[in-house]
């Protein structure tokens, strides 16, 4: 059985690493550890399998750390984690790939990062999350905000702190509480999402009808030209003098 990460203090089955300067997660993880905190440190990127198997891992916090970026296959072995506090960080960018190890995950505390919008597919990789928070995070309210608005008002009963997830951007909107949107909000945003289907039509049409519309031209041109040379005739048959001078 691995020994006690050097910096860290150890119990059975608890790994407190909090405040130690730390800029990785400790290698020298017992594998029957169920509760980690690495909080308080300098750790900046999770990058892939950046943990030991943990199979009896159940909560993780990362709190007040740096962490920018977060690899896709960061958390593999992961899969019994219940809660996971990646609040007070750096975070941007989520992607789906990084928490779909975390089938078990309950509860999920992304707050007080810079999350400037977040795929409703990234919290959709979580089918047992109950607890969700994301106050404190400057939120762009834009079009683009309206897949996670429509989440958030399907799923109000997991968000917690509904209250400080406020936007940030643009200027006008600065501390509007996103719960407090409408459908009549984002009336003028263009949602279509265009299946192959589509494209496959639009690929036939489009140039059948450009076919279409240089016969159209062509026959539009034919009976103007059919309709001058009757008016030459008819003004000729009336006036025979001017025409043979012509």
């Amino acid at each position: 059985m691995p020994a006690c990460p050097a910096t860290c203090r150890c119990s059975p089955g608890e790994v407190d690493c909090s405040e130690r300067g730390l800029r990785e997660v400790p290698w020298s993880l017992s594998t029957n550890t169920s509760n980690l905190w690495l909080g308080y440190n300098f750790i900046t990127v999770l990058g892939p399998r950046s943990f030991p198997p943990l199979p009896g891992l159940r909560l993780l916090s990362l709190v007040h750390n740096r962490l920018e970026l977060i690899h896709s296959r960061a958390l593999l072995g992961l899969g019994a984690l219940q809660e996971l506090d990646l609040s007070h960080n750096h975070l941007t960018v989520l992607t789906p790939e990084t928490f779909l190890p975390l089938s078990s995950l309950a509860t999920l505390n992304l707050g007080s990062n810079r999350l400037g919008e977040l795929e409703p597919e990234v919290l959709g990789a979580l089918p047992q999350l109950q607890v969700l928070l994301l106050q404190d995070n400057p939120w762009v309210c834009s079009c683009s905000i309206l897949p996670l608005w429509r989440w958030l008002s399907h799923n109000r009963e997991k968000v917690r702190e509904k209250s400080l997830l406020l936007c940030r951007v643009p200027e006008q909107l600065n501390k509007y509480p996103i719960m407090a949107f409408g459908d009549e909000s984002f009336r003028q945003c263009q949602d279509i999402s265009l299946s192959p289907e589509y494209y496959i039509s639009f690929f036939i049409i489009g140039p059948f009808s450009f076919i279409a519309s240089i016969f159209f031209c062509t026959f539009l041109g034919s009976l103007v030209v059919f309709y001058h040379s009757l008016r030459r005739e008819s003004h000729c048959w009336r006036r025979p003098r001017i025409c043979r001078v012509h």
